[in-house]
């Protein structure tokens, strides 16, 4: 089978990013399913597998074409950008900020150019990034603005649950005003496309309601009337399985028994609670998470880009505690997507 080449980048280097990175690639079933190369500064990889005493060898690379792809080595692309004087574990800073983005816009070269075949993102932090001069909102923004996507949308996968999303990283104000007929059938369209590239078979789309009941036939808004609903009927005629509006409060029910091979949410929280509520396990014990699962995906794209669906950790970065659980799902589900395609 062909093992296509996946660029991972290092996320923010004062988080868990690097950390989950390398423990990935001691993992047997990412090396046996595809050829990865870390993306970011290997002076970063190289202190953190020094201080957690992990069983692996950093190699800097300057080229793609480089990477030996050894079991036991991480190939860096390494980009020189990071003074690890300035960059202490769990603390924003501009360095950690432009060390991470230079990351994101280096592999989203790559990929444009051919060297590599997916990429996948280390999780980073927006206030070290915009400290940096960099203003974007995130990840999806920043390889929307990169690859001159105009139409894009994040999709949410863990097991049954596979979530898009209408609006993301604007406030909830804003996000209401974002529900609108073009927009909904537009994500309609990407999710579809999303579930067939990852090999689903159930192609049963469920649509979310904004308003409370789905506005209850206009007693709690109308924006379920006059804006979802007409994107669902214009769906259902050019042929898609789509049902709603439907109340967010019994649709993500439905989809985690796999009623819905795919469901739209309105905006970012709408999604993202009962998301994380499937694949992130807290042990009150321990306080601390026992299992962070889920794959962070950006439909529409030219090129492929998965991520983890969780953040920097700063509470437990460099503390050798990390789950690589979520960056293993990522890093298999672009190999998946970089086969389909």
């Amino acid at each position: 089978m062909y093992k296509p080449i996946i660029g991972i980048t290092m996320g923010d280097p004062a988080s868990i990013g690097p950390e989950i990175a390398l423990k990935a690639l001691l993992n047997k079933r990412v090396q046996d399913i595809c050829r990865p190369i870390l993306i970011g500064d290997a002076a970063v990889f190289q202190q953190i597998a020094d201080r957690l005493q992990l069983p692996i060898a950093i190699r800097p690379v300057a080229a793609v074409s480089e990477a030996q792809f050894i079991d036991g080595q991480a190939d860096v692309f390494d980009l020189h950008n990071t003074d690890l004087s300035k960059v202490v574990f769990g603390e924003i800073s501009a360095e950690a900020g432009n060390a991470s983005f230079e990351s994101v816009v280096k592999v989203i070269d790559l990929a444009l150019n051919g060297a590599v075949d997916a990429t996948v993102t280390g999780p980073i932090n927006k206030k070290s990034i915009n400290e940096a001069g960099h203003h974007f909102a995130g990840h999806t923004e920043i390889y929307a603005h990169y690859t001159g996507t105009k139409k894009y949308a994040m999709l949410l996968v863990e097991e049954n649950m596979r979530v898009i999303h209408v609006s993301t990283h604007v406030s909830l104000r804003q996000a209401c005003d974002l529900v609108r007929q073009e927009r909904i059938l537009e994500v309609i369209e990407l999710l579809q496309n999303g579930l067939i590239s990852l090999g689903v078979d159930n192609l049963k789309i469920g649509v979310a309601g904004l308003n409370p009941h789905a506005g209850d036939s206009g007693l709690f808004g109308t924006e379920d009337d006059e804006e979802i609903l007409p994107a669902v009927v214009l769906a259902k005629e050019r042929g898609y399985d789509v049902d709603g509006p439907i109340p967010a409060d019994t649709l993500f029910a439905k989809a985690a028994t796999g009623y819905y091979g795919g469901i739209v949410a309105m905006y970012h929280d709408q999604g993202h609670i009962p998301f994380k509520l499937t694949g992130f396990k807290w042990n009150a014990e321990k306080k601390q998470m026992d299992s962070v699962k889920g794959v962070n995906i950006t439909m529409g794209l030219p090129i492929i880009r998965t991520s983890v669906d969780h953040g920097t950790a700063f509470e437990i970065a460099g503390k050798g505690v990390a789950s690589p659980d979520a960056m293993i799902l990522a890093i298999e589900s672009a190999v998946q997507l970089a086969l389909n395609r």
